[in-house]
């Protein structure tokens, strides 16, 4: 299953081809959806493993980088609420 941002699913919009550049259009719905207007800066990070590319807004950056920080923050806080309440051996699965 994969995982969800804002509780909506991950959506796929297509597909396209690199041209000999390296230039590739972004499809119209997602430009739409995601208001990417002309001259929108995007940065671009590569996945693991080399079999992923992802874009980003550059003006949403910010607000990505607090938000994974502030889960990080809650993911260490119930790692230490799990390891003070489970006796060593005794670890338990945790949904998050």
């Amino acid at each position: 299953m994969l995982h969800s941002i804002e509780g909506k699913p991950p959506k796929f919009y297509g597909s396209v081809t690199v041209g000999e550049r390296g230039q590739v259009a972004i499809p119209a719905a997602a430009r739409r959806d995601l208001d990417i207007a002309p001259n929108a800066k995007l940065l671009v990070f590569g996945g693991p493993g080399k079999h992923a590319l992802m874009l980003m807004k550059a003006e949403s950056v910010a607000d990505f980088i607090a938000n994974a920080t502030d889960n990080l923050a809650r993911f260490d806080q119930l790692l230490k609420t799990n390891s003070a309440e489970s006796p060593e051996g005794d670890r338990q699965n945790t949904t998050l």
